[in-house]
């Protein structure tokens, strides 16, 4: 099979080098949690710099003993011996993949690396678009269809794959949308993986966020990490919890895991290790992170709704998922163009993310707008009133002229007289 770039860093490369050119385009385009690190991570990391070994597979005692702290913590009472640490959770997700074989039901939309990693493992991704006004977990009514109906076919479903909250919507499943999916993986023998990453991100700490695993514990994986929540993202560290009974699915995932990275790089595991404590210190960062998400991604949707596009109230992480279709310019690759070569705004066509690419949904992520130097974040994460800082309500207004000019277009040029527009490519 051909391999190409990941959308989301062929976006950020792309627009990188438009910058350099000197172009002017607003960066909504990659998943970056675009905040500095926490001076405690930089010192613990900076203490554990001689650790040079490669360490247990599985990854260092004291990591998985704190990962079992931080799920027992959240109600999730976690054996040590039940959690495996990698270089980051995308890479634990492929290493799952493979230890679990057959085929994986995704939702639609959803992560632009699951398909991908399903397909390079030789299985056949199941899109099932999301329940209503949902994101993050296919409707669990569909599932049994699509799973009964691929297995009539001869296909082998082993496992369904959710994301708690949502990317690329912003959005958090119920808790009763939960439930049915846990009680149709048991009636049709599904392991569950539940990617948690953005769920110390939640906008609203009061939100009730349930996992998979509250209610299904024998069958669910959860996967996570620091890339998000402590922005974290090029330390590559994620961690696992396994389900209880695990023993030859931890064997296999191990296996390929000494034959993949070997270990997590231990100065990393040390400062991971520390985090997941969850120190005071730390927690603040994150209650302060995810309120300046929040509110943040409030105001760019609100932008997106001035024009009358339909965007999802944001719940968590730093994304929000408008639908432009009523503007009719085209599909999510034509909007997607339009966007970046006349408007100088970059976002993610929804195609990327396994939806209809007759529809002109766009993935926007709002996390780099908090401002390009260290000084400039940190103001930002300690603003009573981040939108209004100079940089911030720049690019809003940036945002607000760009989308203002696009809604314009509709009535300036007839479709038919526009010239036609080359779709963009968009892999994993």
């Amino acid at each position: 099979m051909t391999v190409t770039l990941s959308a989301t860093l062929a976006a950020n490369e792309d627009i990188e080098r438009r910058r350099r050119a000197g172009e002017r385009v607003l960066h909504l385009a990659f998943g970056e949690a675009g905040l500095p690190v926490h001076p405690a991570l930089r010192d613990k990391l900076a203490a554990a710099s001689e650790r040079n070994g490669y360490g247990p597979v599985a990854g260092a005692s004291g990591l998985r003993t704190a990962a079992a702290g931080y799920w027992t913590r959240r109600g999730l009472i976690t054996d040590p011996d039940l959690v495996v640490a990698g270089p980051g959770s995308k890479s634990l997700l492929y290493g799952l993949l493979l230890a679990i074989g057959g085929d994986v039901v995704l939702p639609m939309p959803s992560w632009v690396s699951y398909a991908a990693q399903a397909e390079l493992v030789g299985s056949q991704p199941i899109l099932v678009p999301a329940p209503p006004g949902e994101g993050g977990v296919p409707d669990p009514e569909r599932v049994t269809e699509a799973v009964l109906d691929a297995r009539a076919r001869g296909r082998t479903v082993r496992s369904v794959l959710v994301t708690l909250p949502d990317n690329p919507t912003g959005r958090l499943a119920s808790p009763e949308s939960i439930r049915r999916l846990v009680d149709v993986a048991r009636e049709l023998d599904l392991l569950i993986i539940s990617d948690e990453i953005y769920r110390d991100l939640l906008h609203d700490p009061a939100q009730r966020f349930m996992s998979p695993a509250d209610v299904a514990p024998e069958r669910t994986i959860i996967t996570t990490g620091l890339s998000k929540s402590l922005a974290l993202g090029g330390w590559r560290i994620g961690i696992a919890r396994l389900p209880e009974g695990a023993e030859q699915l931890r064997a296999r995932l191990l296996a390929t895991a000494s034959e993949i990275w070997s270990a997590p790089a231990a100065p990393i595991q040390e400062a991971a290790a520390y985090a997941l404590t969850d120190p005071p210190e730390l927690v603040e960062r994150i209650v302060r992170s995810r309120r300046l998400h929040g509110v943040v991604a409030r105001a760019v949707r609100d932008r997106f709704v001035e024009i009358g596009a339909s965007v999802p109230v944001p719940q968590g992480g730093f994304y929000l998922y408008p639908d432009l279709s009523h503007l009719r310019l085209g599909g999510s690759a034509d909007i997607t163009k339009i966007l970046l070569e006349e408007h100088g705004i970059g976002v993610l066509p929804g195609h990327a993310f396994g939806d209809d690419p007759a529809a002109a949904r766009v993935r926007v992520a709002v996390s780099l707008l908090y401002g390009e130097s260290t000084e400039d974040r940190l103001a930002a994460l300690t603003s009573p009133d981040p939108l209004h800082l100079p940089w911030i309500a720049e690019s809003l207004d940036h945002l607000s002229m760009g989308l203002k000019e696009l809604s314009l277009v509709r009535h300036a040029r007839p479709r038919e007289q526009r010239p036609a527009l080359v779709p963009i490519p968009c892999h994993g």
